[in-house]
């Protein structure tokens, strides 16, 4: 029996001490009472405890926090009752503060941010409210920030997380912005068929232009070829004339070669005014020496054909 309560106070000792050592994690704070007051602020590390006479009062949370509230009734200037919910992200800055600065924190964050949110929100009208929605946050956290410093509390930053009005403004509002969409989309209708006819009418005007410039390129196109087929033509019937010359020189440099006198050039001459009274001349004059020759000739075929 002696053994069991010496093992027992053993036990009960060795518990004693283990809860003397207290290790504080991070981002968090432990506020220590000493017979019921203030003793201090264990930080992170490895702390001792005065046994029975020290006890953690708060373990306080130093991350940043968020609190979402409901939505609170509140009245613009204009007299529209409409229903706003909020949303704090504050941060325990002073840990003894928090504890004995205020019963309840979040009630009175709660209760805090639901007055000052009437109060700004009174002195608005329904379109600044509805349209004010950054610089009522900003109202909202400078008020806060000063109101939650004797508590130590910080607020960081304030959100209006959802403005609901009245049903009867929600259907107005609903049929506004169905308008406005219907006006943006008729004005955007219209824009595109001007875009279109404009495009429509440049694309004509650019299809007349390269028409245009298609008939001129192929009317000079015609001109050079007929052009081009009338030097072509010139220059056969040159080439022509130049190769009866040509041949009429060369019979004449042959008959002289051969020692033909001076008649028989003279009725190659003759000859030659034959060929040229095949044409359309009907009157054909000839030199007052070729005359007597001209007669010569003409006796000479005569006979000729009758011997045949």
């Amino acid at each position: 029996m002696g053994f069991f309560i010496l093992v027992l106070l053993l036990v009960l000792v060795l518990w004693i001490v283990v809860s003397c050592f207290k290790i504080v994690p991070q981002a968090q704070a432990y506020v220590i009472e000493r017979l019921g007051a203030y003793q201090g602020t264990w930080s992170v590390g490895f702390h001792l405890k005065m046994p029975f006479i020290d006890k953690i009062a708060r373990r306080v949370n130093l991350k940043e926090q968020v609190a979402d509230f409901p939505p609170q009734p509140v009245i613009t200037k204009d007299n529209v009752t409409m229903r706003i919910d909020t949303v704090v992200f504050y941060q325990i800055t002073d840990p003894k503060l928090f504890t004995y600065g205020v019963e309840n924190p979040m009630m009175a964050i709660e209760n805090l941010t639901a007055t000052t949110l009437r109060n700004i929100i009174g002195d608005l009208e329904l379109d600044q409210t509805l349209t004010s929605r950054e610089t009522i946050n900003t109202k909202m956290r400078a008020n806060l920030d000063i109101a939650t410093d004797p508590w130590g509390i910080k607020v960081n930053r304030v959100e209006l997380k959802n403005i609901i009005p009245p049903a009867e403004i929600q259907n107005a509002m609903e049929k506004q912005m169905k308008a406005e969409r219907e006006r943006r989309e008729a004005v955007t209708r219209a824009e595109g068929e001007k875009k279109a006819k404009i495009l429509e009418a440049e694309g004509a005007k650019e299809s007349a232009i390269l028409r245009a410039e298609a008939d001129k390129e192929s009317a000079i196109l015609r001109a050079d070829a007929e052009r081009e087929k009338r030097i072509r033509e010139a220059d056969g019937e040159a080439q022509a004339i130049l190769k009866v010359q040509q041949a009429n020189a060369d019979g004449i440099r042959m008959l002289k070669e051969a020692g033909a006198d001076a008649a028989v050039l003279k009725i190659k001459s003759l000859e030659a005014f034959e060929k040229v009274a095949d044409g359309q001349a009907t009157t054909i004059l000839l030199p007052a020496e070729l005359q007597g020759i001209a007669s010569l000739a003409a006796a000479w075929k005569e006979g000729a054909k009758m011997a045949e």
